[in-house]
Parts: structure tokens; sequence; C-alpha cells
């Protein structure tokens, strides 16, 4: 099963309790279909860029959660619900691409050969180090001529 991020942004007067029944409820959801919830996160309220004009009102702020979840292909469809939610402004599904898991993230060599191609040598050229520590010298000696010349006056 893919991983997915199931982001809800909720009107920013929704109490803590409802939030975390519509996440019981998504993840009442997703456990049905033999997904699994994996994390939750919450944002807490955040500014928004734009309001969102919904039919209760114009909305500049709103309540922010991500629940990361394994999930059958065919969740977008079963989310569908969610348009309907009054609790809720937007809600957005990504899914993780690329993501390893179960016995392909064990037998995977972890990117070992990945790092055996760099160098083992500084990957800073040892001469613009130099000419860094030069400027900065140069700076220094300048800002105690300041320091010097504001004390005499």
């Amino acid at each position: 099963m893919p991983l997915y991020d199931c982001m809800l942004l909720l009107k920013p007067h929704v109490k803590m309790e409802g939030m975390m029944d519509l996440v019981a409820r998504v993840s009442r959801h997703v456990y049905s279909r033999n997904g699994v919830l994996t994390e939750v996160k919450s944002f807490g309220k955040v500014q928004l860029g734009y309001g969102i004009r919904k039919l209760s009102g114009r909305y500049f702020q709103g309540n922010l959660m991500q629940m990361t979840m394994m999930a059958t292909p065919n969740i977008n469809k079963e989310l569908q619900y969610l348009n309907k939610e009054d609790r809720l402004l937007r809600w957005l599904l990504v899914k993780h691409r690329d993501t390893k898991y179960g016995l392909d993230f064990l037998n995977e060599d972890d990117g070992e050969l990945e790092f055996s191609k760099l160098p083992r040598g500084s990957i800073y050229n040892e001469d613009e180090d130099e000419e860094e520590e030069e400027d900065v010298d140069e700076h220094e000696d300048e800002d105690d001529e300041n320091a010097r010349k504001d004390g005499e006056h």
C-alpha cells in the first residue's frame, strides 16, 4: 500500500474535540479498508495567504492538520465525503513517490555505494578557505579602527 499525506484545513473556530472527531472518522475509514494511520500532526492556527469563502463567511485563518497513512490507491475517491464536511475549509491528499517500505526498505543497500563515489578529501578548495579568512581579517581591522575613532570623539 502506498503512503499518503492528508492535509486538513479546518475552520478556525473548530475546537480540538471537533478536530479529533474528524481525524478519528478518517482513520476509521482508512482502517476499515485495511489501511494504517501512521502519524498525525497539528500545526495549530495558521494565517492564510488569501481568504477562503464559504457559506458561513470568508476565512483568513485555519487550523492545519496532517495525517500520514498507508492506504489503498483508491483512497482519494473514498475520501470525497470530506467535501461535504462543514468543519473543513480545504483538504488535500498527496501520495509519497518512490517511498520504500516493508521488505523493499530492508533489502536496499542504504545508498552506501553512492557515498563511496565521493572523494575522500575536503569538499572545499583550500585556496578558497584562505581567501575567506583574509576577508574576515580585513573587516575586523576596519571595525577596530571605526571603534577607536568613535571612542575618540
